[in-house]
């Protein structure tokens, strides 16, 4: 990927359509790595497919939960995924195995998580109608944030850049920053409509790059500020949105905002139809709508972290916005010209000779001493891309890609395991070589000896109500009854670790 090659003085935002990725089930939630080399999907059977996004091929598929997953988030390496389904459960999964490191029940359903940007111990959780919890996975345990309002708990949070702040914000426009070490108050300030008159807190979403924040509102406004101010002005500051960007015309309200990879756009996802809106955040001047097909209703969007590409879904189907790439040779070539018909060419006498006869011997200039200098082919430089603005070098253990088992036609019988008389006279059954067939070709997380099963935690949270229904479950219709559609039959509860790390091994699956 040469990154350093894009085009920097060019528009860096998405401007059509460039295909879909079909989940074989409906998605429901999306979300890159940070290297945007990987995307998580979260469906509605219970399973999360995991895209190779520079091939366009699913590279995983872990059958992650029952229920519907309704959140997910990448830790900071890329090694493990943090997933919340509509059944108040919250698990780890290694992404490589595909096992599940750890289970988190909470009482009421999660209405987003989010890994801590630094340290992979930490997750914060949004349970609906409670204060958000900190999550320490090493030791299970967890931490109630403070709230502003104990009689206002439809509250939203989200880390800083860093992880340094917690910044939570409530149904009464209040926005309280902590310490995530010691969760103790450091700002706070309220969002007001143009009178005093405050409005619902929806989400909070930070960019990669920069200390800029978003806050998306139930009046339909999209407020940026910047977190330095914020923090500047201390408890019960008055500080002023650098933007505020809202469609005066239509008066859309907002489903999914998010900023783009470098922190110079911002895009938001309708909450009426499929229809995107691009920002640019330094003027707050709109510079593009993307339609998607009408009547879709939009349920997530993610902007690529390093590229100017955005995913987003609608309809179970996730939809994949670029720029249109116009081939230009003569970026390659500076002479090269484009001909319409063919032209009779009229070679120089010398041009193809390996050594020009003619040529008097010129002065050695510098351009030919550089090229008597050796070059370092070795060391890999780090892709400023990658790196956050307080390091220099890249993670080296970082999951960017996942290998892909190859795919055999006409498989041996056992080509790996012991000779057929061999499980004879040790009595074993005929699966069981079929088992160590499947361990040699697949990873160690099937057929092997049995997984350790994970641990399940279950959190307590005072006074929060356990009969409440998961946004995504809830409708017009009767609601006992869509809960009972969504995700995977009962009988199919059995192994909720993925049987299979191959491609085409989906269709074997209930």
């Amino acid at each position: 990927m040469n990154l350093e090659l894009l085009e920097s003085f060019g528009q860096n935002y998405p401007e059509e359509a460039d295909g879909t990725l079909d989940c074989i089930s409906m998605a429901l939630t999306c979300t890159f790595n940070r290297w945007g080399t990987l995307l998580a999907v979260g469906c509605n059977d219970g399973r999360i497919v995991i895209w190779d996004f520079l091939t366009r091929g699913i590279a995983k598929i872990i059958s992650a939960h029952i229920h519907p997953v309704c959140s997910l988030c990448w830790s900071r390496d890329g090694h493990k995924l943090v997933s919340a389904s509509t059944d108040n459960i919250v698990s780890q999964w290694d992404v490589l195995t595909g096992d599940c490191d750890q289970r988190f029940r909470f009482p009421s359903p999660i209405l987003k998580l989010q890994c801590h940007p630094r340290d992979m111990d930490k997750v914060l959780v949004c349970p609906m109608k409670s204060a958000p919890v900190l999550l320490t996975l090493s030791d299970s345990k967890h931490v109630v944030l403070p709230v502003d309002d104990d009689s206002d708990l439809n509250v939203v949070a989200a880390f800083d850049r860093r992880g340094e702040y917690i910044y939570t914000g409530n149904a009464k426009g209040k926005i309280l920053v902590l310490n995530t070490n010691t969760q103790e108050l450091v700002a706070s300030f309220r969002v007001t409509t143009g009178t005093s008159n405050t409005t619902a807190i929806k989400s909070i979403e930070f960019a990669r790059k920069g200390s800029c924040f978003l806050i998306n509102t139930a009046d339909r406004i999209i407020r940026v500020y910047d977190g330095r101010e914020i923090l500047t002005c201390g408890r019960d500051g008055e500080p002023e949105p650098m933007q505020k960007l809202q469609d005066l015309v239509n008066r859309t309200p907002w489903k999914r905002c998010c900023f783009s990879g470098d922190g110079e756009y911002i895009v938001a996802g309708s909450a009426r139809q499929h229809a995107l809106y691009i920002w640019e955040k330094s003027i707050g001047n709109l510079v593009k709508i993307l339609h998607g097909t009408r009547g879709e209703l939009l349920l997530d969007v993610a902007w690529h972290p390093v590229r100017p590409i955005i995913a987003s879904i609608s309809s179970g189907v996730v939809s994949i916005w670029a720029q249109n790439q116009v081939e230009n040779w003569s970026a390659f070539a500076p002479d090269f010209k484009e001909l319409d018909e063919n032209v009779e060419y009229e070679e120089r006498e010398s041009e193809f000779d390996i050594e020009d006869e003619d040529k008097s011997e010129p002065e050695q200039t510098g351009a030919d001493v550089a090229e008597d200098e050796e070059v370092d082919v070795t060391s890999v430089d780090p892709i400023v891309a990658f790196c956050s603005s307080d390091e220099e070098l890249e993670d080296n253990k970082a999951l960017l890609y996942l290998p892909i088992a190859p795919e055999v036609e006409d498989p041996e019988e056992n080509p790996f395991g012991p000779p057929p008389d061999a499980s004879a006279q040790t009595g074993a059954p005929e699966d069981a070589s079929a088992g160590g067939d499947k361990k040699q070709r697949q990873p160690s997380s099937d057929g092997g000896p049995a997984k350790k099963k994970a641990r399940t935690t279950t959190i307590e949270l005072q006074g929060v109500p356990s009969d409440e229904l998961h946004p995504l479950l809830g409708g017009k219709g009767d609601s006992k009854s869509k809960k009972k559609t969504a995700g995977r039959p009962k009988g199919s509860k059995g192994n909720l670790v993925s049987q299979s790390y191959k491609q085409h091994d989906i269709g074997g699956m209930d």
